[in-house]
């Protein structure tokens, strides 16, 4: 919850930056139930809206935060509305048609010069929520399994797409087939590999790194601002 909740407010700023550049770029900041009502939410969506910042909020609504029910922490569940001068959109966040269709909606209306808007996806997470929270201490087995049988977002797409005659059963089994093959082979890749060593720890952690010159990597290296800081005298 937390780290989605610090991307809040960078995700306002990434959005600022594309306003500012003119690129017609959006950002979409995503956040939790439980991070909803934490206080710099409802400060960046003042700002957001004061500027007219191209920013798309998106409250994951899986029913609980960090082993409470949403109706236990919130006075008011229904997020989308938690905008106030921001118009906000519920979307059923299991039926993956039903995002894309407002997801779509979202860019189009930033990309308008309308400001920012609100997307609520009510959605489920099926599992706890780190490893230190089982998942059932505060909900049952059978909520659960309820959920995977009803509303499950891929079982759901599956129906669909065979109802529509877009797909064979056969089609879907290849295509199950080849993805469980490529899982299987990383993961003998990754157990195979030896353990990264201590000295990687706080390094790049990207295959084709942007910037080679990692601030914070060695402790002891002289980084730009000082430098800048010597040239005028400070």
């Amino acid at each position: 919850m937390f780290v989605k909740l610090v991307l809040v407010p960078l995700g306002v700023g990434i959005a600022l930056a594309a306003k500012y550049s003119g690129t017609k770029g959006v950002c979409f900041a995503l956040y939790g139930d439980g991070a909803a009502n934490q206080g710099q939410v409802f400060e960046v969506y003042n700002i957001a809206k004061l500027w007219n910042i191209p920013c798309i909020f998106v409250c994951e609504n899986n029913g609980y935060g960090m082993g409470t029910s949403s109706e236990r922490a919130s006075a008011s569940v229904d997020y989308y509305t938690r905008g106030d001068y921001i118009p906000g959109i519920w979307v059923d966040g299991m039926d993956i048609l039903a995002v894309r269709e407002a997801a779509r909606f979202a860019v189009n209306h930033c990309r308008s010069d309308k400001g920012p808007i609100l997307l609520e996806t009510a959605t489920y997470r099926y599992s706890g929520h780190s490893m230190s929270d089982p998942g059932t201490s505060y909900r049952t087995r059978d909520e659960i399994q309820e959920v995977r049988q009803t509303r499950d977002p891929i079982s759901s797409l599956k129906d669909k797409i065979l109802n529509a005659s877009l797909v064979t059963p056969e089609e879907l089994k290849k295509i199950d087939t080849e993805v469980k093959a490529e899982i299987d082979a990383v993961i003998k890749k990754a157990r195979a590999d030896p353990e990264v060593g201590l000295d990687e720890l706080t390094g790049d952690i990207y295959a084709v790194p942007l910037e080679t010159d990692i601030r914070g990597t060695t402790p002891f290296n002289s980084y730009p601002h000082k430098r800048v800081g010597k040239a005028i005298n400070l």
